[in-house]
């Protein structure tokens, strides 16, 4: 990897689905429970949300009531149903080893996830990435979940002078959630989304996954953050 690094350069990575196939188990889980609480919800719907976090998540796929009267409820539920899912998890090709060179190239490596701080360890222990790491953010570090950039604000904030940055993801929300304090995002198939709706959201490249990522030319993409906009992008 050819690095043009400046000090205080941060690539920031999302988790689930980025870093780890995890995207169709949590699906699943979240599938599972609905199913057992006795909500007819379609899984191309769950999954078409995967990517928020779970406070918003139950309200758009099952609407505001459910998520005022069970919300809580079926969040816990859900991260009983994943944690049995969780040894089927496997890294994406190619995560490990980005992580690695990024980090010896001298970029700062971060993680920003909306997911839940013992899921997101278990993947960095999984991927063996823990010592290129200079910070890990979950959906505790944060107020509001992607689309907001509340998490990328939280990870920025514990790096030590960071100066510009971007975003890896793998959802139309991590794009948006990018571009919410003017940043740029690199987007992976890996998620399942399409390569028409992650550049329609405004992803700077899409790729089928991190193995094409190694020739990326990071420093032409990278941005000063700005504070969030309010109410969108």
């Amino acid at each position: 990897m050819t690095s043009n690094a400046r000090p205080g350069d941060v690539v920031l990575f999302d988790v689930d689905g980025t870093l780890v196939d995890s995207t169709y188990h949590h699906a699943v889980a979240w599938h599972r429970v609905f199913t057992r609480q006795g909500m007819q919800v379609p899984m191309w719907r769950v999954h078409r949300t995967i990517g928020m976090g779970g406070d918003k998540f139950v309200g758009v796929v099952a609407g505001d009531e459910v998520e005022e009267e069970r919300g809580d409820a079926l969040r816990e539920a859900w991260k009983e149903e994943y944690a049995e899912l969780m040894a089927e998890v496997e890294p994406l090709p190619g995560a490990s080893a980005l992580v690695r060179e990024l980090d010896q190239a001298g970029y700062v490596v971060a993680l920003a996830s909306s997911g839940e701080k013992p899921f997101a360890d278990a993947a960095v222990e999984d991927l063996g990435i823990g010592a290129r790491l200079a910070a890990v953010t979950t959906t505790s570090d944060a107020e509001n979940s992607k689309p907001d950039a509340d998490i990328l604000v939280a990870t920025l904030e514990a790096v030590d002078n960071a100066q510009r940055a971007i975003l890896v993801g793998d959802t139309p929300y991590d794009v948006t959630s990018a571009a919410r304090i003017g940043l740029g995002c690199v987007a992976l198939l890996t998620g399942g989304f399409s390569r028409a709706e992650l550049e329609e959201a405004g992803a700077v490249t899409v790729a089928e996954d991190l193995t094409e990522l190694r020739d990326f030319d990071w420093s032409a993409h990278l941005r000063a953050p700005r504070e969030a906009a309010e109410g969108g992008s």
